[in-house]
């Protein structure tokens, strides 16, 4: 058993870039030995800015293909397919033989047994494996055509302690390497990855890009419980940081408290999307003058200490010119400045969005209850922040400065804290904004980006989705779930589309308010499923009910997602599934008709009389609950009918020789199935 080991060196490949190349190149060599029948035990791969590493542990030297009978075309094939078959085969028409089967006559031709050197067929498959290799941006430099991430400069391949001897493009692989990025006249021979990593970490390299970030994550905690502050967990951050060191070194900077008087989330912004650094918490939880620095070498001098405290320094001086200036910039007298600011071809200005906003957050608040004005005045501002030089330099903020605006300028707190939160939730796992002012406006935005862009027929496709309209459709969802509220989303949709009419924005897509309906449904069910709720209970609670009724379509199926492989969820399916197959089985073959009630004047037993009576118990329930059922509680006592049901089918004979009481008994079933309908229906689903 042999090792595979393969080195790309190249100039610094952005993080991103890094994660796909590897995973995709490691899988398209795990295909290849699938494809050929080469086993192995063990494969990973790596990376570093520089370099990108795959390593295949105890591959077998050699394979030997067995002696095989090969279909070719068939008989009456063209002639170009008889000649490609050879040709692909490297064989003669001679070689062939023919052979009927059950589909017709074919060629077929013997395939004598061989034996393969793993080290040629490396040589053959690598350079097309690096051919095939796609990347989401790419460069082509010097005279050469080879299109890749960053210029490749080397390539180290090795199969049992041998060098691979092969061409790709102008390099040519061998078992050397690089040693110094900087300096690449420094080079050295390796014949195995053991001896290849033990020289990067005598060097402080840390090859593996799992063991760079836990060593990170280490050192972080290590400086966190010394200084006595918190770092915030960030895995998206810590990842990208991660690929773009490899000699990781955490460095603690400050930055003048001065800065700890603009907003937070400045401060968060410039420190971790636009420089990388992690800043730091007091136990308070509130944001400290100290920020940690993964730097790629050791600071001896301080020289890095110094430039990274310097660059923020500088950000944070524009930030805080900002602020200054902008807090003070009336939001009211502002809005008119939105009219001049393009929302999208055919939707107007963002001023235009604001207005149909303000009526559209009209009708929301009747619903929740609160005031129609507030409502209205949030909506007027909300977008204005969009104006500001903040923004302009730190758009991720949108939204979040104009709350900033609004708390300074002495709006209530309510009203500012709805203008912070009304982009959110902006994913599966991002806050939901929970105060009421906050949901009617995040709602409002929603449909009104929702409802024009399907309006203009700006719909997502399978692949494409760059507005973002899942994402909005998402929101929607959970704002409902989340705060355990239902609104009439079809008259919303509707009179937002009046909204957009009324401005003069004539829509191109006459089935835009059915298709959004649809999409949002879709949307419901991607997130249930990620919720991992059972697909067929998914279904179930969805054909219960309509597109008014979100948030009872989720807790619905999630509650019975949780009880179903519980004793309850076993006598509900149990007490349902005896009933309905009795009537699927009576009338599938009878053209016995049943009404919609049963005569109690002809129950001849008390089994009748008491499953009777559990039935009208649970019907007298349905009909007085109201929009807060308890879902857990419907179950329940749906399952408690199990013991009357079993009683009634172990004692009582549905298919009674008298055809009235047989018609009775079969109208008492519908009776029990109709009434468990109120919940879901239940016929399709299985205790596994």
């Amino acid at each position: 058993m042999s090792e595979f080991f393969l080195e790309l060196f190249s100039e610094e490949i952005p993080a991103g870039l890094q994660r796909n190349s590897r995973n995709t190149l490691l899988e398209n060599f795990q295909n290849l030995f699938k494809e050929k029948k080469i086993s192995f035990k063990k494969s990973s791969s790596f990376s570093t800015p520089n370099r990108l590493i795959i390593l295949f542990e105890g591959l077998s030297k050699e394979i030997t293909q067995k002696a095989e009978e090969i279909k070719g075309p068939n008989v009456n094939a063209p002639e170009k397919a008889i000649e490609g078959f050879l040709r692909s085969n490297q064989i003669d028409k001679k070689d062939l033989f023919k052979k009927k089967i059950e589909k017709g006559e074919f060629y077929f031709f013997n395939k004598s047994s061989n034996k393969i050197n793993t080290i040629d067929l490396l040589q053959k498959y690598t350079p097309l494996i690096l051919d095939k290799l796609q990347w989401k941006k790419s460069m082509v430099w010097g005279n050469y055509n080879l299109s890749w991430a960053r210029p490749l400069k080397s390539i180290l391949a090795v199969f049992d302690d041998k060098s691979l001897d092969f061409k790709f493009h102008h390099l040519i692989s061998s078992n050397t390497t690089f040693t110094d990025k900087e300096f690449e006249d420094k080079k050295k021979i390796f014949k195995n990855f053991k001896g290849y990593k033990d020289f990067f970490n005598q060097s402080g390299i840390i090859i593996d890009h799992v063991l760079r970030k836990e060593f990170i994550i280490k050192e972080i905690e290590k400086i966190s419980n010394k200084k006595n502050f918190i770092v915030e967990s960030n895995n998206k951050l810590l990842d990208e940081v991660t690929d773009i060191v490899e000699q990781p070194n955490i460095i603690i900077c400050k930055f003048d408290q001065k800065f700890l008087n603009i907003p937070k989330e400045i401060l968060i912004i410039t420190m971790q999307y636009h420089q990388k650094y992690f800043p730091t918490f007091n136990k308070k939880g509130k944001i400290t003058n100290e920020f940690l620095v993964v730097a790629n070498n050791n600071d001896e001098k301080g020289y890095i200490k110094l430039g990274n405290e310097r660059v923020v320094e500088a950000r944070l001086s524009d930030a805080q010119f900002f602020w200054e200036k902008n807090k003070s910039q009336n939001l009211v007298k502002q809005v008119s400045r939105l009219k001049s600011m393009n929302y999208f071809k055919g939707l107007g200005s963002y001023f235009d969005k604001i207005q149909r906003m303000r009526k559209l957050g009209g009708m929301i608040s009747d619903e929740l209850l609160i005031s129609k004005d507030q409502v209205e005045l949030s909506a007027s501002i909300c977008k204005v922040d969009l104006v500001s030089d903040i923004v302009g330099e730190f758009p991720e903020l949108q939204g979040i400065m104009g709350g900033h605006f609004a708390e300074v300028q002495g709006f209530d707190k309510e009203i500012a804290l709805a203008v912070s939160e009304h982009y959110l939730p902006t994913g599966l796992n991002s806050k939901t904004p929970k105060k009421p002012f906050s949901i009617a406006l995040a709602l409002t935005d929603k449909i009104d980006t929702l409802v024009g862009f399907f309006g203009i027929n700006q719909k997502p496709t399978s692949s494409k989705d760059p507005y973002a309209l899942r994402r909005s459709a998402l929101g929607v969802i959970r704002l409902l779930i989340d705060n355990n509220k239902e609104f009439k989303i079809k008259d919303l949709i509707s009179y937002s589309t009046s909204l957009h009419k009324n401005q003069g924005f004539n829509f191109s897509n006459d089935s835009s308010q059915k298709e959004l309906s649809d999409f949002l449904m879709d949307r419901l069910k991607y997130y249930m499923r990620e919720k991992k709720i059972r697909a067929e209970l998914i279904d179930a609670s969805i054909k219960a009910h309509g597109i008014d009724h979100l948030n009872k379509i989720y807790k619905k199926a999630s509650t019975l997602n949780e009880l179903i492989n519980k004793e309850i969820g076993g006598d509900i399916i149990t007490s349902y599934k005896r009933a309905s197959s009795i009537l699927d089985s009576e009338l599938k073959n009878t053209n016995l008709e049943l009404s919609n009630t049963t005569d109690p004047g002809i129950f001849k037993n008390d089994y009748e009389k008491n499953l009777f009576k559990k039935i009208n118990e649970i019907r007298k329930y349905f009909a007085n609950i109201g929009n807060d059922e308890n879902y857990k509680e419907t179950l329940e006592i749906l399952a408690g009918a199990k013991k009357v049901t079993s009683e009634f089918f172990d004692n009582v004979k549905v298919n009674d020789d008298d055809k009235n009481i047989k018609k009775n008994r079969l109208e008492l079933l519908q009776m029990l199935c109709r009434t468990f309908d109120n919940y879901i229906n239940f016929s399709n689903i299985e205790i596994k």
